[in-house]
């Protein structure tokens, strides 16, 4: 009888202490997204206001693919992964913070406090794997910089190479392997499903997370990279169609729809750069 007695009170407990976790969770989350907007938009302001380098072709090198006067190239990678790190906490949280709940309420009768901590951690784990792609990104963008400005030919072509860019990332739209890999983020770790309340599975867990959100944005990480990595309108409209077809009734409609549009600007993106060239 004392069992009984007191599985139903740890029941009681959990039902009675769930609405204030949720508020928790969720005031937490809010809190990361307004500090972590806030700083995106203060780091994007404050390169905005420094001068890019005008290239051939009638477009301009962003400076964050340039190192500041007395910046080692250590330095300014530090600095950039920090920043995009950031960056991407501010773009992906509206859509992350379902898949963190979900991985939450995966977790079984855990105490609430040590739920926090392998939620955190699942969370941590999903920016290390953002940030080893910035810096991926980092040194692919510095090496093509460092090409452009070698070749001028190779910076003639790069506004007809960005609305090429924008149209093979709307056509992935309509892929299998989108559909795929947006299904993933969309469900994991599935309905009903447990998993056990470790650190281990925790790490793992944020791990698979970033992998899946890396491939499934793949396509539109890249419209980011090529329009302009410090745009703040650029940022807004891809954070909005990462969150749309994450968080819509029917994502892969709203998937495929958003991959229209793109697969249009970026013609119109690659028919301007032919005109004006």
């Amino acid at each position: 009888m004392n069992a009984i007695g007191a599985t139903v009170e740890r029941g009681l407990s959990r039902r009675i202490g769930e609405p204030a976790s949720r508020r928790s969770f969720f005031g937490v989350c809010a809190l990361l997204f307004v500090l972590s907007s806030t700083v995106t938009i203060l780091w994007c302001r404050s390169m905005s206001a420094m001068d890019g380098m005008p290239m051939p072709g009638g477009w301009t090198m962003s400076m964050a693919w340039m190192r500041m006067p007395g910046q080692t190239w250590l330095n300014a990678a530090a600095t950039f992964a920090g920043m995009w790190t950031v960056m991407m906490v501010a773009m992906m949280l509206p859509s992350l913070t379902p898949m963190l709940w979900r991985y939450r309420q995966s977790l079984g009768g855990a105490a609430a406090a040590y739920l926090g901590r392998l939620t955190a951690l699942a969370g941590v784990a999903y920016c290390l794997v953002w940030a080893a792609l910035g810096m991926v990104a980092f040194a692919l963008g510095v090496a093509l910089t460092t090409a452009e400005m070698r070749l001028p030919v190779l910076a003639l072509g790069v506004p007809i190479a960005t609305g090429v860019v924008i149209v093979t990332a709307g056509a992935l739209q309509f892929t299998a392997w989108k559909s795929r890999h947006l299904a993933c983020c969309r469900t994991v770790p599935g309905p009903g499903r447990t998993l056990p309340a470790d650190v281990a599975t925790a790490w793992r867990h944020g791990l698979r997370l970033g992998l899946h959100c890396i491939h499934c944005c793949a396509n539109l990480t890249a419209i980011l990279l090529v329009i302009g990595v410090m745009d703040l309108r650029a940022m807004a409209v891809v954070a909005a169609a990462i969150t749309l077809e994450r968080l819509a009734p029917d994502g892969e409609r709203a998937a495929r729809a958003l991959g229209a549009a793109m697969v249009v600007l970026g013609l119109l993106v690659s028919a301007r750069a032919i005109w004006v060239g």
